[in-house]
Order: C-alpha cells, then structure tokens, then sequence
C-alpha cells in the first residue's frame, strides 16, 4: 500500500515509518523538513497523490491552549480536506486516552483535532493510547530544575511508543477496520512520578524527583484521580515500564 505519515520525524511518526517500511509498504513521510506544511497546506495535495491511507500522527510545537487547539484543529482540516481531494480512503489519528473533560492544553487540542477530523469526508480511525514510556523521558528534560524533577501527580498505564505505532500501522493496513474509537495502554498501571523516579535512577540523574500539585493546571484533578487511565475495553499490549527501562537503561 501506499501510506502517507503526517508527522513523519516526531516520536511517534518516525517509529510508525519504520514499521510499515519494514512491512514492505511505500510510505510518505509529511513533515517540514520533507517540505511538507500540514499547517500552512503547502505541498500537501503533491504528498498525498496516489495515497491510499493517511496516519496522522502531527505533533504539535507548544501546549499553550489557544495556540494547540489552532493548530490542531487547522492541520486537522487541511488533512481531510487535501486527502478528500486526492481520493484517500482512511485517515488514521492517533490520540490520547481519556482527554474527553479536559479542557486545557495539550488534550483539550487533541479533543479538537478529533472532533474536526471527525467532521470532514474521509472515513478516520481514531487509536486513543495511553502516555508512552518515553514520557517519563520527557518529564525529566521540562521539569528538571537544580538536580530535582516536579512531576504532576498523575495515574497512567504507559505504554511503549512501538508498540502503538505497531497497532497503527496495523490500523493502517487493515482495510477491513471498522471506522471507530480504540483504546491501547500498556499491562500496568504505573504513577508518573514513580516511573519518571525509576528512570532517574538508571539515567543517574536529576538526584530527586518529586511530585507536585500544580492548583494552577486546570487538568490537575483529572491526571491525578485517573482521567487519563484505559477503559475495560482496551487493548492492553507490549513491555512492561520494567522491560522497557531494561532494553532501553540497562542497570550498571
């Protein structure tokens, strides 16, 4: 098949990329630095001739509320409507899990970008994943300050990155697939402090990681008492956070 990524470079497009080459697909990688604006629409209509199936999988460059629901729901229709016009027959998002009462930030955006792909007239697969286990990869670099992380109390199932982009690319590959929401988490649920803690230890840095309660974070409720946690109906699937940190941070 031919499948487009939109979002080819980020962390979650470049591990879709990989498996559906290694799958023998031909695969389009949209991003800027292919010349590719999902945003501004430019050279989007050229990357998408002859695509059978979109991933989306865009990233966007801040978190601020106003400035990622802008985004989010600009790519978003610019993607259906460049995809309508080249005859794509599925766009499929990944997103995130429980992002339904939030209304700030990152996952109000990505509620935003649902709902408009949603509305256009190209068939979307939404694959609703839980935090990845290089979130906590993350946490360290933007929370990090005099040796100690603050990290939001938060209760989560991670998940390895590979594997969602595994369940994407069978999405992708899947024309039978029903046009539907589905939720993928890994086997445990994990706090983020915790996790991010464990990762410290095996990276030897920052010393301390602490949890915090940021009253000013409208969504700080929600993270903490497990809005963001899977359904009973999800697929749970791939290594544990244990596994993953022995492959990826193997004890000295």
């Amino acid at each position: 098949m031919k499948i487009a990524v939109a979002g080819a470079s980020g962390r979650i497009g470049r591990e879709v990329v990989d498996v559906l080459e290694t799958q023998g697909h031909e695969v389009v990688e949209i991003a800027r630095s292919t010349g590719v604006d999902v945003y501004t629409g430019e050279g989007l209509a050229e990357a998408l001739t002859g695509v059978q199936v979109v991933v989306d999988a865009v990233n966007a460059p801040t978190a601020e509320t106003d400035a990622v629901t802008d985004f989010f729901g600009t790519t978003a229709r610019n993607l259906q409507q460049a995809a309508a016009e080249a005859g794509v027959t599925r766009i499929v998002l990944v997103s995130i899990i429980g992002i339904d009462p939030f209304t700030a930030g990152h996952y109000a955006g990505k509620l935003v970008q649902e709902r408009t792909l949603n509305e256009g007239p190209v068939p979307v697969q939404i694959l609703r994943a839980a935090q990845f286990h290089e979130f906590t990869e993350m946490m360290l670099d933007w929370t990090t300050r005099d040796d100690v992380a603050y990290v939001p109390a938060t209760r989560t199932q991670l998940v390895a990155a590979r594997t969602v982009a595994e369940k994407l690319a069978e999405l992708a590959t899947d024309e039978t697939a029903p046009t539907t929401t589905i939720e993928i988490a890994g086997p445990e649920e994990l706090n983020l402090a915790a996790a991010t803690s464990r990762l410290a230890a095996r990276r030897g840095a920052p010393s301390r990681v602490e949890e915090i309660t940021d009253l000013e974070d409208p969504n700080h409720e929600l993270q903490a008492n497990g809005a963001l946690l899977p359904g009973p109906d999800a697929v749970l699937a791939g290594p544990t956070f244990t596994e993953w940190l022995d492959e990826h941070y193997p004890a000295r």
